[in-house]
């Protein structure tokens, strides 16, 4: 499922409820997909998920989230998830025809 997110520090930042699916599912496994929304210009990153929970982090979140989507993190109940990706792949896509190739990139992983 795509969702809403921000790219800071070279690594996919998103929120979920606590109680989520998808925060169940990071618990038990970190190695995830990710598709940030926009099906047009796609972008799907395979890596492993990390709860944030330093506090600077945080608020750098929020920042870039409420700058991206007006949308005030403040009170917001549920962990952040950082995602470093180990491959991305991105293609643009338009109604009447697909346009250029898909790309695929690799990243260094520490």
């Amino acid at each position: 499922m795509p969702v809403w997110g921000v790219w800071l520090d070279n690594a996919f930042y998103f929120s979920t409820g606590r109680r989520s699916r998808k925060s169940r599912n990071l618990d038990a496994n970190h190695n995830c997909v990710v598709c940030p929304e926009g099906a047009e210009e796609a972008v799907i990153l395979e890596g492993t998920a990390q709860e944030v929970t330093q506090s600077s982090l945080l608020r750098r979140f929020a920042e870039a989230y409420k700058k991206k989507y007006d949308w005030d993190m403040e009170g917001n109940e549920g962990p952040v998830y950082a995602v470093r990706p180990r491959v991305a792949f991105g293609f643009i896509e338009k109604p009447d025809a697909v346009q250029g190739n898909p790309t695929r990139w690799s990243f260094q992983t520490k």
